[in-house]
């Protein structure tokens, strides 16, 4: 009696082994199909190896310095905020203007705008530094009158010996050309972390069992051709209501940066990072529900109408994408 007793407690132990041995191969299988599709995010963004610190320092006052502003009200910090949210962006639709003015589109988040092919939505630039120059001299933005204008208000705010400490080698440090230098050394430690990336990297706590089903939905339903690689985005232009039209037929988007009607509703496709603490969602913020964002995109982009469980496995795993990394603020207190 108690042989066999032994003998089933035997076979239940070998069965029980092996069904965890399956479930660590599917397991692994998944991470490996995550790797592959998406990757870790980098360390560090391109170009950051040659700033310094003292650059990072002054670009980060310069992100909370409202002398860049019309009416010395607002900073970069106003439309994309680190400090009280942390996501680098604003919970509106679309910015109000220093001096009162509305944008017509969602403010995107500075978190990992770095490693983007362009920046804003239709691309006008290139760089962090030509995207920094864009809004201080924007009417509806920051609303300076000049680049001369930005070079005085930060005299007289006493930024000179910070410039002549952090440019050394010009004979004029304190110029246009170097506070866009600065802002986008600053913006270039903006990398986010995140349970993901853990998981990633091997720890397979780090994300719950509906998160994992939801990353495998978010690629069979098609998500990853446009949202690939460690951004999950961020990486090529495409048409808003790729297949079934998008509601706002006015803003016509990268159009309106190159006049050829064949990009009409061309925007950026948007990275995934942190997505679930950057509502509202879309070029023209008209969506403040990540489940309905997730509705939305499949019905615009991919002509997909999905269930509520795919909804929900999907928003979760997005969620998982929620940066954890937060930012020192002693610098300009």
């Amino acid at each position: 009696m108690q042989r066999n007793s032994l003998a089933r407690l035997s076979k239940a132990a070998l069965a029980v082994g092996w069904l965890f041995s399956l479930d660590v191969m599917a397991s692994e299988d998944l991470r490996q199909l995550g790797l592959s599709v998406f990757g870790a995010m980098p360390h560090s963004m391109p170009g950051s190896e040659k700033d310094t610190p003292e650059q990072v320092a002054l670009g980060k006052a310069l992100y909370f310095e409202t002398a860049l502003s019309g009416n010395g009200s607002q900073s970069c910090n106003s439309c994309h905020d680190l400090d009280k949210s942390g996501s680098g962006t604003e919970p509106l639709s679309v910015s109000m203007g220093a001096m009162g003015k509305q944008g017509s589109r969602n403010s995107l988040t500075t978190w990992n705008a770095g490693f983007q092919f362009v920046q804003f939505w239709d691309g006008r630039a290139k760089t962090l530094h030509e995207q920094a120059r864009s809004p201080i001299l924007n009417p509806i933005e920051m609303a300076l009158s000049s680049e001369e204008e930005a070079v005085r208000r930060l005299k007289e705010k006493g930024y000179q010996p910070k410039f002549d400490l952090v440019f050394p080698q010009d004979e004029n440090p304190l110029v246009f050309n170097n506070i866009t230098q600065a802002l986008a050394a600053f913006q270039r430690t903006l990398v986010t972390q995140d349970r993901f990336d853990e998981w990633l990297m091997g720890d397979d706590t780090a994300l719950s069992a509906q998160e994992k089903r939801g990353m495998k939905r978010f690629i069979t339903v098609g998500c990853h051709a446009c949202h690939n690689g460690p951004l999950m985005g961020g990486q090529l232009f495409m048409k808003m209501g790729l297949v079934n039209p998008y509601p706002n037929e006015i803003d016509k988007g990268r159009a309106l940066v190159t006049g050829n009607s064949a990009d009409n509703f061309i925007f950026k496709v948007p990275t995934m990072r942190n997505v679930g603490q950057t509502s509202p969602y879309f070029h023209d913020g008209a969506v403040f529900s990540l489940e309905q964002a997730v509705r939305d995109t499949a019905w615009h982009q991919l002509g997909v109408k999905l269930n509520e469980q795919d909804v929900d496995d999907m928003t979760a795993f997005l969620r998982s994408l929620d940066n954890k990394k937060k930012i020192e603020f002693s610098n300009h207190e």
